[in-house]
C-alpha cells in the first residue's frame, strides 16, 4: 500500500533528528514507499469549504546537518491526500486550536493522525484529569483561596500552567515556601488561564516514565531522570533517558484509559508516570519513541504506521 503522505510540523530545518519522533515517522513512511508531502501550518487556507496547503515534496535520510530535500512548492486540496500526520510542537494556544479546526473539515476521508477533533478537546493537562483515580491530587484554579488550601492539604506542591510543555515554568513549592506570593503574583500577570497545582512526588528523583500508546495499547517505555539540580525530567531540560520495563500498575493505567484513547481516534500517544500516578496525557504532538529504540526498545514508528495502514485498508475495503 503506497499511500500520500503530508506532514503539517515546524520548520523541519530546525529539528534535531537524534531524538525527534515526527522524524522516525518520516524515515519509517519513506521505507515503506509512501509519498511524503511537508508543510507548516501557516501554510494551512480555508476557501469557500475546502481546505488547502502549499506543500513540498520531501525526502529524509538520517545524516544530521542533512537530513531533508524538499522539492518544489506546490498548491494542493489535502482531501486528495490518504494521511496527514498534525505533529507541530505546542504551545497549545489559537493557532493550535485553528489548525485543528481545519483539518477536522478533512477527517476522516483523509486520516489526521491524531484526530484533530479531539486534539483539540483533550490538551494534555485536561484531558488527564477524567482519570482523577489515577492522578495525584490536583488543582486546576488562578483562585489564591483555592491554591492556599490546596497547599494547606497537601503540603510541597508543584505548579505548572495549564497549557505549558516542555517543562517550561514549572516549580516545586514547600508547605510554607516564602516565594509562594511571588509565584502567585507572576502567573497571575503571565496566564490568563487557571494553572495546575499538584501534590509533589519525592520519587521523581527516579524518573518521570513516558509510557507510549498506540492506538490505545501500551507499545514501549522510556524513564526521564532529571538532573541533580532539578525537578523536570523532559529530555529538552536535561533529563537523562534510561531503558525501563512496565510495572503493574503502569499497565493497569494504561487499560484503563487506552479504549477512551482509541475511541476518541488518538492514535499516537504519550503519557507521564511518576511513582505510579498519571500526570499528563499527550496528544498533540508526543515524543519518546527514537529513545525507546535507542535503548534496545521496539521501533514504535513501524507500530505506528502498522496501525495507519491498517485503518486506511478498512477504509479502502469498507
Amino acid at each position: 500500500m503506497s499511500l500520500r503522505v503530508a506532514v503539517q510540523m515546524d520548520p523541519i530545518e530546525r529539528i534535531s533528528i537524534r531524538g525527534d519522533s515526527t522524524f522516525a515517522l518520516l524515515l519509517e513512511a519513506q521505507a515503506r514507499g509512501h509519498a511524503l508531502h511537508y508543510y507548516t501550518p501557516d501554510r494551512l487556507a480555508l476557501v469557500d469549504g475546502r481546505v488547502f496547503a502549499t506543500v513540498q515534496p520531501l525526502a529524509v535520510r538520517d545524516v544530521a546537518g542533512d537530513h531533508f530535500t524538499l522539492g518544489a512548492a506546490e498548491r494542493i486540496e489535502l482531501s486528495t491526500l490518504d494521511v496527514i500526520l498534525m505533529r507541530q510542537d505546542p504551545p497549545f494556544d489559537l493557532a493550535y486550536i485553528s489548525a485543528t479546526h481545519l483539518l477536522e473539515r478533512i477527517h476522516p476521508a483523509t486520516l489526521v493522525v491524531n484526530d484533530p477533533a479531539s486534539v483539540r478537546n483533550a490538551p494534555e493537562k485536561m484531558f488527564v484529569t477524567e482519570f482523577p483515580e489515577l492522578m495525584p491530587p490536583t488543582l486546576i484554579s488562578r483562585d489564591r483561596d483555592e491554591i492556599a488550601a490546596f497547599r494547606d492539604r497537601h503540603g510541597e506542591v508543584v505548579m505548572k500552567p495549564l497549557y505549558g510543555h516542555g517543562g517550561a515554568a514549572v516549580f516545586r513549592l514547600g508547605a510554607r515556601d516564602p516565594n509562594f506570593g511571588s509565584f502567585y503574583d507572576l502567573f497571575s500577570a503571565t496566564f490568563r488561564e487557571p494553572w495546575v497545582t499538584q501534590a509533589f512526588l519525592p520519587r521523581v528523583a527516579e524518573g518521570d516514565k513516558r509510557i507510549i500508546l498506540v492506538d490505545g495499547e501500551a507499545a514501549g517505555a522510556v524513564n526521564r531522570v532529571p538532573q541533580p539540580d532539578d525537578i523536570r525530567s523532559n529530555m529538552v531540560r536535561g533529563g537523562a533517558a534510561a531503558a525501563t520495563e512496565l510495572t503493574e500498575r503502569e499497565r493497569e493505567i494504561c487499560a484503563t484509559i487506552g479504549p477512551a484513547l482509541k475511541d476518541r481516534g488518538l492514535l499516537f500517544v504519550g503519557i507521564d508516570v511518576i511513582d505510579g500516578f498519571l500526570t499528563e496525557i499527550n496528544v498533540t504532538s508526543p515524543t519518546g519513541i527514537r529513545a525507546i529504540k535507542a535503548l534496545g526498545g521496539p521501533d514504535l514508528a513501524a507500530r505506528i504506521w502498522d496501525a495507519i495502514e491498517e485503518k486506511r485498508s478498512r477504509k479502502v475495503s469498507g
